[in-house]
């Protein structure tokens, strides 16, 4: 026989208790999902939070790359033996240097939905004049920087922009490191991109 002692009625929560638990769990719950779980899983920050704690971004990139992922899935083409019809995506480039520094011009392609980056390895305070144009569609854009060795959910940012048809300027490295711009094609056409820099950066690589 077991002598485990049963709790008396008095002894038992009564309903306005479990009600006030039910209530505080499920405020908890609320509150975790909208300063931790959205921005850290969705990259939605509704209250702010997330931004300050570095979630955000997290979120960010954890849809970026699963957005990456659909997106090769669904554009794989089957194989074939002959040659591909859209030749239009492959970058074509020519450098010089001169006595302003490097120079380069580069033209690539988008279809709908295509990204693509290009970052310049520049040294801290090194400028760079650019200017970028879209023929086709139109490109949402980021231009930012990556350090050597950046620290977790690192990002810096020098501008960005939807549904644009070019951008230009002077980039000025905040830092060592590889400086440049991310496109993304969220038009229902190809969208023709062509970039031209000029200045001190040591050498300019499609990073996308």
């Amino acid at each position: 026989m077991y002598n485990t002692e049963f709790p008396n009625r008095a002894e038992l929560p009564s309903s306005r208790q479990l009600m006030r638990s039910t209530f505080l769990a499920a405020l908890t719950a609320a509150v975790l999902l909208l300063t931790a779980i959205l921005p850290a899983e969705y990259g939605i920050d509704p209250t702010g939070v997330g931004s300050i704690l570095g979630l955000k971004r997290m979120g960010e990139i954890k849809v970026s790359l699963v957005n990456e992922a659909e997106q090769q899935v669904t554009s794989t083409p089957a194989p074939s033996t002959e040659r591909p019809a859209s030749v239009t995506a492959v970058a074509t480039q020519t450098a010089t240097v001169n006595a302003n520094g490097k120079a380069d011009e580069i033209a690539f392609t988008l279809k709908p939905g295509e990204s693509a980056e290009i970052k310049l390895d520049m040294s801290k305070g090194a400028q760079v004049t650019y200017q970028w144009t879209v023929q086709g569609g139109a490109v949402n854009f980021d231009t930012h920087g990556d350090p050597i060795n950046p620290p977790k959910d690192f990002y810096h940012g020098y501008g960005k922009g939807k549904q644009s048809m070019g951008d230009k300027g002077t980039l000025v490295a905040a830092f060592d490191g590889k400086h440049g711009w991310f496109w993304r094609n969220r038009s229902n056409d190809n969208a023709s991109i062509t970039l031209i820099t000029q200045g001190s950066y040591r050498n300019m690589k499609r990073i996308l």
